[in-house]
């Protein structure tokens, strides 16, 4: 099952297990139940510490669960086959379980073990999502550090019925106690905030208790993340306040024109990133989301305020934007109704769940072309709807979209109304702009990839936008408002690139620097 380098690198992985592991899987007589079996039994044989049992009676099959002999009800459970983006799930769960300390911090260590009552989790995934790992991996960690917390990975192209049942169309989708708990990515921190309900007061209590920063950066993607380092560098007193660190970046599948690295995943960024943060003397503040700016001028402290949704309110002699953009939506009536269940805006992530389906793209450019052309090797059939005269994609991508048997593209297209039975999509209304006609598809799923929008509500009023609601940059990343920065995608930059948004975070830190410098000098 497993190669010989994959064996390799296991087998001196599993040299940290500290205490005996059982593997016990429940079986039938599929191909997939072969592959769990050679894949135990690989995993068995690489260390003396692993054993493996075939005798499992789980509803479930093929699945395996991982736990300490002589433990009465296992707690890590895989119900498939966690290869792909899971491996790495099943190569920590295997570690945990087995006695290998977490990184998790200290603090969210104990609150995890405080938590009180009896929580059984199933997260819905698909091997080619890059989002699920994430949500795997802690609710794992959980089960190992609590036994009152269950966890099973289903993988949801396995188990059709499962989700057919469940009307899962998105993943990774994580029920709790037979409800569901959340859809999408989620962290370790976000899923023990939502659990221990008096967390976020607790957090913004000791938020608001903080000395002003030098430099606070509002954002944790790659323009936040270069910001923070270059004036933590500099010995500032810096911070860094995000809504999640990592940003869009955490939704990037393959990155393959980051200079100097061939190619890499953005989560693998993301990870790297954090790191690279937080070997400096940089206060990071994640799950916090900026409700309001205040300018200097406008503060009774004198300094820059920043509001927090949670109440807490931040103070900075220096601040830098860089709050990057989400997926913009179509604003069409039935896209929130339909949210998750049929439209969608990850096509790796969610893509396996519409295998056999009819879809649509919404959107002619780069991501909606290399969408269709993805969907096009999973699902029956794809139609790509682009509003202008011609598809904006480049012309290689779009001679690949062409060469397929199962797309069809219809150009002058005005999305109108996402259509549903109450329960899911079952169509797509569109306007033909030539001709002024109504039209309706009938399909199962809806991609939209119509591009990005800047994260800057919160700003209104505050910071001069441009007409589509970016931030307005001058040479040094300035903006409208003294004191305040901003970089990366949030901004008016022509071209909305990972190494872009990294060089401008770099510009607007030493910006704000020559600001705390200028503004502090004494007078002549």
């Amino acid at each position: 099952m497993l190669d010989n380098n994959i064996k390799t690198q296991l087998q001196a992985y599993l040299a940290n297990l500290q205490h005996p592991i059982e593997l016990v899987a429940s079986l039938g007589g599929g191909a997939k139940d072969d592959e769990v079996r050679g894949l135990l039994a690989d995993i068995a044989s690489l260390s003396d510490k692993v054993s493996a049992r075939f005798d499992g009676n789980d509803a479930r099959k093929p699945s395996f669960t991982i736990a300490r002999p002589g433990d009465d009800a296992p707690r890590v459970q895989f119900a498939g086959v966690p290869m792909g983006h899971e491996f790495t799930s099943l190569v920590l769960a295997l570690l945990q379980v087995g006695g290998h300390p977490s990184k998790a911090g200290q603090a969210l260590i104990q609150q995890v073990k405080d938590l009180p009552g009896e929580f059984t989790f199933e997260t819905y995934i698909s091997l080619s999502c890059q989002n699920c790992p994430d949500v795997v991996q802690a609710l794992n960690l959980m089960a190992v550090l609590n036994p009152g917390i269950r966890h099973t990975m289903v993988d949801g192209a396995l188990f059709q019925a499962e989700v057919a049942e469940r009307q899962i169309m998105s993943v990774p989708t994580v029920y709790l106690n037979g409800e569901v708990f959340g859809q999408g990515r989620m962290g370790l921190e976000e899923i023990v905030a939502k659990l221990d309900t008096g967390a976020a007061a607790r957090d913004a209590e000791k938020l608001a208790q903080k000395d002003a920063f030098d430099v606070l950066v509002v954002g944790g993607g790659p323009a936040g993340a270069a910001a923070a380092i270059y004036t933590a560098r500099k010995g500032i007193r810096t911070g860094v306040v995000a809504e999640r660190f990592g940003g869009q970046v955490l939704d990037t599948m393959g990155i393959e024109n980051f200079i100097s690295v061939k190619e890499t995943e953005g989560p693998k960024l993301a990870m790297a990133l954090e790191q690279h943060v937080k070997e400096y003397d940089v206060d990071v503040m994640n799950l916090q989301r900026a409700s309001k700016l205040i300018a200097a001028s406008e503060s009774a402290s004198g300094l820059t305020e920043v509001q927090l949704q949670s109440g807490a309110t931040l103070k900075a002699r220096s601040v830098i934007i860089a709050t990057g953009a989400r997926w913009r939506e179509m604003n069409v009536p039935g896209e929130q109704q339909y949210r998750n269940k049929g439209v969608a805006y990850c096509p790796h992530c969610d893509g396996p769940l519409f295998k056999g389906k009819r879809v649509a793209v919404i959107g002619g450019g780069n991501s909606g072309v290399e969408a269709a052309i993805d969907l096009a090797g999973i699902v029956s059939h794809v139609t790509l709807l682009e509003f202008g005269d011609a598809m904006r994609a480049d012309a290689v991508l779009q001679n690949k979209l062409r060469s397929l048997p199962n797309v069809t593209v219809i150009l002058q297209a005005q999305t109108t109304e996402v259509t549903g039975d109450g329960n899911k999509v079952n169509g797509l209304a569109y306007t033909d702009r030539v001709s002024g006609e109504a039209r309706h598809i009938a399909l199962e799923g809806i991609f939209v990839q119509i591009g990005l929008l800047p994260n800057t509500d919160w700003l209104k009023g505050t910071i001069e936008l441009t007409s589509r609601g970016e931030i307005i940059t001058g040479r040094h990343q300035d903006t409208s408002v003294a004191g305040v920065f901003a970089a990366g995608d949030v901004t008016d930059v022509p071209y909305k690139q990972i190494i872009i948004a990294m060089g401008e975070g770099a510009k607007a830190a030493l910006g704000a620097f020559d600001h705390l410098i200028r503004s502090s000098a004494p007078a002549a």
